[in-house]
């Protein structure tokens, strides 16, 4: 039995919406601003699906994960369907000169991890862990924003 966990972060960039959406939008660069995500391969002939791998230590953990909704500019949902079970949103919010960027994100904390770590323990870890991700991707975006 699992047990599952959610985080939620979220991170200004001083950046259009467009920008950060395709920036975000763009699953295979991911690597790039989340520590622990080691790869995100899509399926050239399903862009709705996508392949990953998180490392962080010993442990390596790979799913896939299929894409439930997307609207540009404003949100997109997925679930995992096979490997690591966890499902969440990015969402995107226009501030004009800036742009909100909330990343939610739930996991089931598999037996043995949760016999190793105390799921309070573990989830702060992980929660500070995706907020360096996503200041990590504001520094990103503002060194890839042109203009």
């Amino acid at each position: 039995m699992s047990d599952w966990l959610e985080h939620t972060v979220q991170v200004e960039v001083e950046a259009p919406i467009d920008f950060i959406w395709n920036l975000w939008s763009d699953l295979e660069k991911m690597p790039h601003w989340m520590k622990w995500i080691d790869s995100v391969k899509i399926p050239e002939d399903n862009p709705e699906m996508s392949l990953w791998t998180l490392k962080s230590g010993a442990f390596e953990f790979t799913w896939k994960s299929q894409i439930l909704k997307v609207i540009p500019n404003q949100i997109i949902q997925w679930q995992s369907i096979d490997g690591l079970p966890n499902k969440g949103a990015i969402r995107f919010y226009d501030r004009h000169n800036s742009s909100i960027v909330k990343l939610s994100v739930a996991y089931a904390i598999p037996g043995i991890l949760g016999k190793i770590m105390d799921n309070l323990f573990l989830g702060r870890i992980v929660e500070s862990t995706i907020q360096a991700d996503m200041d990590r991707f504001r520094d990103y975006a503002l060194n890839h924003k042109s203009g």
